[in-house]
C-alpha cells in the first residue's frame, strides 16, 4: 500500500460505515430531506406560486406541484437568466449544467451551493466504499484518468455554465489534481478524434491505476492505446490498472470486448450520474443493483412507467416502492427541482437496502403495436445469446420497421454492429427473437398472433455508430448511443452503414 493510499483508508472506511448507516435508514432519510425542502421552498417564487406554506405531507405536495419535465420548468430558469434571486431555491445557482435536449433545445440546469455535495461527493464516496469493502486502495497511489467533457465554462448571467463533467473537473480537490490526468489543455479540446489521439500521447508511460469514461469512448481509448503502443493488451501498457469506473450506460453489452482489449477482468464501480442530480452508485461488488442517493438532498418520487403520461398518474416516495415494478423517476432536490420528471427507468431488486437498476429512458422504447419493449430487455436478451454463441457486439439499436417494402409483416429491426459476424447468423436472431418472446408477454402475443413476424438483424459495417455519432456531433464526452427508438429517425441514418456480406 502506497503513502496515499495509505493515508486515506481511515477515511474510506469511515464513508463505508456512514453509507451502511443512512442505507439502512433510508425511508428515515427521505422524510427529513422532504421537510427540509419544503421549508427552504417556502421562501422562493416557485414555493409560493404552488402554496407551500399549505403542504405538511406528502399527499399536501401531490395536490399542489404536478410532475413536469424541463419545458415546464423553464420560466423558471428564464426568470434566474433575467437575474431574479430566489426563483426555484435560494439565492441563485452556483452553476448552470448544460446539456442538449430533444425537445427543449438547450437545457440549464441549475446546481447551487447546497447541491454541490450531492453531485462531486457521491463519486468519491462510490470510490472509497469500493476501497473499504474490497481493500484494493492502489489505484490512489498511480495515476487517475477521467474521460470526460472539457472543463471550460462560459457565463449565464453571471452564473458560470458548462457541461456537469466539466464542472465536475473544477471541483475534483487538490491533493488528487497531481494524480489526474489529462492535462487540463488537453480536456479542453473539443474535438474528439483530436482530443483522443492528444490523451493517449499523455498517458502512454505514465502508471495508470484507474480509467473512469462511458464505455464506448473508454473502448476507443484502449484501441487507440494499443494501436500506438504495440502492445496486444491493457494490462501490457498499464500493469497497475485495478479500477474501472462508469456510468451512462449499462456496461455488460461492452464487458467482453473491454476486457479482451484489457486482457484481463478488473474491478469495476457503477454510478449514476445525471445533471439533475447524482441518482445511484454501486455500493458492493457481490450484490446486485445501484444504491439509491437517499440521504444526499434529493427527494424521490416514482411513477409507474405505464402511467406517466397519464393526467394524474400515481405517486409514491421510497416508503411504498414494490421491487420489480418499472418506474419512472422524479425528483425534487436542494437545486430547485420540483416534481421533475428524470427521463429515466428504473426497477428496484431490494428495499433492503433500496438497490435499482436502471432499464432505460422514458422517451426510449418500442410500443409502435403496444408492445412496449424496454432497454434492459433488448440488453438482457442480447447479452444472453452473446455468452450462449460466443459473439462479441460492439454496439446495437432497435426499431420499428412498421411499413416494409416486400408487403410482409412489421418486425423490429436490430442494427448491430459485431465484432465478428455470428457463424449462424439465422441461428443467432432465431434466439434473439426467442429471449425477447419470453421477457415480454406483450411481443409475444404479437408474435404468436402474427401481427409481427420475428425480429430482424441487419449487420452494420465496421465503426458503424463511431460514424454515426461523429455525424451528429456527439462522438465522445457523455453521450449515448439510444437503445431504442419507436421511430425510423436513427435506423434511417444508418442505412448507408449497412454491411453487405
Amino acid at each position: 500500500m502506497g503513502f496515499r493510499s495509505a493515508i486515506i483508508k481511515p477515511f474510506a472506511h469511515k464513508i463505508a460505515r456512514d453509507i451502511k448507516r443512512w442505507s439502512a435508514h433510508a425511508v428515515q432519510s427521505q422524510e427529513q430531506i422532504f421537510k427540509q425542502l419544503i421549508a427552504v421552498g417556502r421562501n422562493t417564487a416557485f414555493g409560493k406560486a404552488h402554496g407551500f406554506d399549505q403542504i405538511n405531507s406528502y399527499q399536501d405536495y401531490i395536490e399542489r406541484v404536478p410532475i413536469r419535465d424541463y419545458e415546464g420548468i423553464k420560466p423558471y430558469i428564464e426568470r434566474i437568466k433575467a437575474g431574479e434571486t430566489d426563483v426555484l431555491w435560494r439565492g441563485k445557482p452556483a452553476y448552470f449544467a448544460k446539456t442538449s435536449g430533444t425537445t427543449s433545445g438547450v437545457k440549464y440546469i441549475p446546481i447551487t451551493k447546497d447541491s454541490i455535495p450531492n453531485h462531486f461527493g457521491s463519486a468519491r464516496n462510490a470510490l472509497f466504499n469500493y476501497f473499504a469493502e474490497t481493500g484494493n486502495g492502489r489505484w490512489l497511489d498511480g495515476k487517475l484518468i477521467f474521460l470526460s467533457g472539457s472543463p471550460e465554462l462560459s457565463e449565464t448571467a453571471g452564473i458560470p455554465t458548462g457541461r456537469l463533467s466539466g464542472i465536475s473537473n473544477h471541483m475534483i480537490p487538490n491533493w488528487l489534481k497531481i494524480n489526474q490526468m489529462p492535462s487540463y489543455a488537453t480536456n479542453c479540446i473539443e474535438d474528439w478524434e483530436t482530443k483522443l489521439d492528444k490523451i493517449v500521447e499523455e498517458t502512454l508511460g505514465q502508471n495508470m491505476s484507474l480509467i473512469s469514461g462511458i464505455p464506448p469512448w473508454v473502448q476507443m481509448y484502449y484501441e487507440r492505446l494499443i494501436e500506438r503502443s504495440g502492445k496486444k493488451t491493457i494490462k501490457e501498457i498499464f500493469p497497475h490498472y485495478s479500477v474501472f469506473a462508469y456510468g451512462g450506460v449499462n456496461y455488460e453489452p461492452y464487458r467482453a470486448k473491454l476486457e479482451e482489449l484489457v486482457g484481463a477482468r478488473i474491478d469495476s464501480v457503477e454510478t449514476y450520474p445525471a445533471s439533475e442530480g447524482f441518482i445511484a452508485f454501486q455500493d458492493s461488488q457481490t450484490q446486485p443493483g445501484l444504491l439509491l442517493n437517499s440521504a444526499s438532498g434529493i427527494f424521490f418520487e416514482f411513477v409507474p412507467v405505464e402511467e406517466i403520461f397519464n393526467e394524474n398518474p400515481t405517486r409514491v416516495w421510497l416508503k411504498d416502492v414494490q421491487p420489480g415494478v418499472n418506474y419512472a423517476v422524479i425528483i425534487n432536490n436542494n437545486a430547485g427541482l420540483w416534481g421533475y420528471n428524470l427521463g429515466d427507468t428504473v426497477s428496484f431488486v431490494s428495499t433492503n437496502p433500496h438497490r435499482l437498476l436502471v432499464t432505460g429512458r422514458v422517451k426510449h422504447f418500442i410500443s409502435a403495436f403496444g408492445e412496449h419493449v424496454i432497454g434492459k430487455e433488448v440488453e438482457e436478451a442480447m447479452l444472453q445469446v452473446c455468452r450462449e454463441q460466443k459473439v462479441k457486439v460492439v454496439e446495437f439499436t432497435v426499431a420499428p420497421q412498421v411499413n416494409p417494402l416486400e408487403g410482409r409483416l412489421p418486425y423490429h429491426e436490430w442494427l448491430v454492429e459485431f465484432d465478428s459476424l455470428p457463424d449462424d447468423l439465422p441461428s443467432f436472431s432465431a434466439r434473439l427473437d426467442e429471449l425477447m418472446i419470453l421477457q415480454n408477454i406483450y411481443y409475444e402475443d404479437l408474435i404468436v398472433g402474427s401481427i409481427l413476424r420475428s425480429l430482424v438483424i441487419t449487420p452494420l459495417q465496421r465503426d458503424a455508430f463511431r460514424t454515426y455519432m461523429k455525424s451528429q456531433g456527439k462522438l465522445g464526452g457523455q453521450n449515448k448511443v439510444p437503445r431504442l427508438s419507436n421511430d425510423r429517425k436513427i435506423a434511417n441514418d444508418l442505412e448507408g452503414l449497412k454491411l453487405d456480406y
